[in-house]
């Protein structure tokens, strides 16, 4: 762990349910959740309940969410940090959103009337390959041919942090500033000047390790490390491809501006592709 670091990292697995998962702490995520839902169903209370569940019979496969919390109004909510993109990522999304829904079943005569269930994904990624959108925010409900919502009861809310790109003096909303200390916590050395609230002066407080005990920074690097470990080889798989594409572009003749633009890579890097591979 660098020796600089003052606050938590909220992508870390101990970081986020650090600051998010427990009783004592569950103000930060009420307050949270109630900057992405609608304003006829913003959160009074909340429950943690068991984050690991099992499928009808023991042959089924299990889901393991971070957070998994029900609201005072019996609403569900999903709540879960993706530090990298993965495959099928989208069906593992409706996939774990089965099981709030089948566990309201109840025996003998039933109407089958369900809570409300929200998933929550905050991506350290994107994963709207092939879309130009900016927005951060994405809010997918089921619609019918003619794009009207056919089932309003499962929403599924993604944020591609990523797309983030705030600056401190930009912040308005409660929304802008969560999605800020996402963003940024890690790298902080002080509590900006736009994050005041008194929120937010207790979230800092918690957030900080050198109020954690010997146990708790252990967890934390032990956490820290699989993240930065994890984001390596993304980031090397990521990088490897790049190179991969200017190579066949190179192959194909294209000049070497066009590469430069396409790949991002600099003319001096793709010079030296070309002198190692041609």
């Amino acid at each position: 762990m660098n020796l600089q670091d003052k606050y938590v990292n909220p992508f870390t697995d101990f970081g986020f349910k650090k600051l998010f998962g427990s009783e004592p702490n569950k103000e930060f995520l009420i307050d949270f959740l109630n900057t992405l839902l609608p304003e006829n169903h913003k959160i009074e209370d909340l429950t943690y309940t068991k984050s690991e569940h099992l499928g009808g019979s023991p042959l089924d496969r299990k889901a393991i969410f971070d957070l998994y919390c029900t609201g005072k109004d019996g609403s569900k909510f999903i709540v879960e940090v993706q530090k990298a993109k993965q495959n099928f990522f989208k069906d593992r999304s409706v996939y774990y959103s089965t099981f709030p829904i089948q566990e309201q079943a109840k025996r003998g005569d039933w109407d089958f009337k369900l809570a409300h269930i929200y998933t929550v994904g905050i991506l350290d990624f994107e994963f709207q390959d092939g879309q130009s959108s900016e927005n951060v925010k994405t809010v997918v409900k089921l619609k019918d041919e003619r794009g009207e919502v056919f089932y309003d009861k499962l929403t599924f809310i993604y944020l591609e942090m990523p797309k983030f790109d705030k600056t401190e003096e930009q912040l308005e909303s409660n929304y802008d500033k969560w999605l800020y200390v996402f963003k940024h916590l890690p790298y902080l050395q002080n509590r900006p000047r736009k994050l005041q609230e008194r929120i937010f002066d207790k979230f800092f407080r918690l957030a900080e390790i050198a109020n954690f005990t010997a146990e708790e920074r252990e967890n934390y690097e032990d956490s820290l490390k699989y993240y930065r470990d994890l984001k390596n080889v993304v980031d090397t798989s990521k990088q490897e491809g790049i190179k991969e594409v200017a190579l066949n572009m190179i192959k194909d003749g294209l000049p070497i501006e066009t590469i430069s633009k396409y790949t991002g890579l600099s003319k001096q890097d793709i010079e030296k592709l070309k002198i190692e591979n041609c």
